[in-house]
């Protein structure tokens, strides 16, 4: 499961944690639905925010709080085996198609580069098959009304961006904040609130551009000793000026989604602002934490990435991340060792604070109905 806004129990209320759900189980089962059960591994939590934001935009009579479109779910293992109330309609099947386009992307990428198990040539062939797949499916299955022109143009406009002789890191980030503009704004499509697909690109851009910001701050030692390709080295900016440019966007999400009228249910209205806007800023401070230390912006000496623990194969690796899993160190350790890589990993939610024994719910600051805005200068 992939992507940067990973809000635990302890940041959002429950009712917005279980609306959180509610997105994250229709893009799930949406791409099941449309593309079959091997597709639910590109399940995104990112991509679900198409869904939020189609959601939000969408008028419901006034005695709901839902959309009409949502449905109740049978038993799943990852509820642990309960029903649940999920997200489902045009929006969730938009978020389904950029999650499959962005794990088509993040798997050929992986694929030609060998990183983690597609280290192994039989694997990274097998990954580049399925990568083509899935763009080829995403192709002819994409939403009445969507061009899916950008998505579809990631893969080849970010292999010549590499490929060229100097790039900025604007220019280095322009095919994923492109596409997730052409997403953002079809929301507003199928909302029918045109008005709103302007500020929402605006957003969209800012939102595909941090991700593609924090993911290569986050790879940085990763790519350095492996020689890869990365931005923040490849375009000269550094260390500094990358996490300086990853900030202004999450300052332009801030600015831009109070203009985007939301005028849906009020938890997907909530739930937007609170995933663009708080859990953007908390994604940004998770990797501007981890890339203080050491503060650098030159690349390590040649054979400094020899040192540490050699990488595990396959099946290894596999093994290891099964235990990961049932141990629950994926959830609950504040750091552990990547199953493939031995590196120490730091856990999403490491820095949530512990609620259970106060009284208050000192992380949603306003109790049960989710508004933690007060006072932020952004709306709620």
């Amino acid at each position: 499961m992939l992507g940067i806004v990973r809000p635990c129990r302890h940041h959002l209320s429950p009712a917005l944690h279980r609306r959180w759900a509610a997105h994250l189980c229709g893009t799930c089962l949406a791409l099941r639905d449309g593309h079959g059960q091997l597709a639910r591994a590109a399940t995104n939590v990112d991509a679900l925010l198409v869904s939020v934001l189609a959601s939000a935009q969408t008028p419901v009579p006034a005695r709901s709080s839902l959309t009409a479109t949502d449905r109740l779910a049978g038993p799943c293992p990852a509820r642990g085996m309960r029903t649940a109330t999920v997200a489902t309609g045009d929006g969730a099947r938009l978020a389904a198609h950029a999650a499959l386009l962005l794990a088509a992307g993040h798997v050929a990428d992986h694929a030609d580069d060998r990183q983690g198990a597609f280290r192994h040539a039989p694997v990274a062939a097998v990954g580049r098959r399925l990568a083509d797949r899935w763009s080829d499916r995403a192709r002819v299955t994409a939403p009445a009304g969507f061009d899916p022109a950008a998505l579809l143009a990631v893969p080849a406009r970010q292999h010549a961006v590499e490929q060229g002789a100097t790039a900025t890191l604007e220019e280095a980030t322009a095919p994923t904040a492109d596409a997730v503009a052409a997403a953002f704004a079809h929301t507003a499509v199928l909302a029918g609130r045109p008005d709103n697909a302007a500020p929402l690109a605006v957003t969209g851009a800012a939102f595909g551009r941090l991700a593609h910001l924090l993911d290569a701050l986050d790879d940085l030692d990763d790519d350095r000793r492996a020689g890869r390709w990365n931005p923040v080295d490849a375009t000269g900016a550094g260390v500094e000026a990358t996490r300086g440019l990853a900030r202004a966007q999450v300052a332009t999400l801030a600015a831009t989604l109070p203009t985007v009228e939301l005028a849906g249910p009020e938890l997907d209205a909530r739930l937007a602002h609170r995933l663009l806007v708080h859990e953007t800023e908390r994604a940004w401070q998770r990797t501007h934490a981890r890339t203080e230390q050491p503060p650098t912006d030159q690349p390590p000496h040649p054979g400094d990435g020899a040192r540490g623990r050699p990488p595990r194969g396959l099946l290894a690796g596999c093994a290891a991340a099964a235990g990961l899993c049932c141990t629950g160190q994926l959830c609950c350790a504040d750091e552990f060792q990547g199953p493939w890589s031995g590196r120490p990993r730091s856990n999403p939610c490491a820095n949530c604070c512990d609620c259970t024994e106060c009284s208050c719910d000192c992380c949603d600051c306003c109790g049960s109905d989710g508004c933690c805005c007060d006072g932020c200068g952004c709306g709620d």
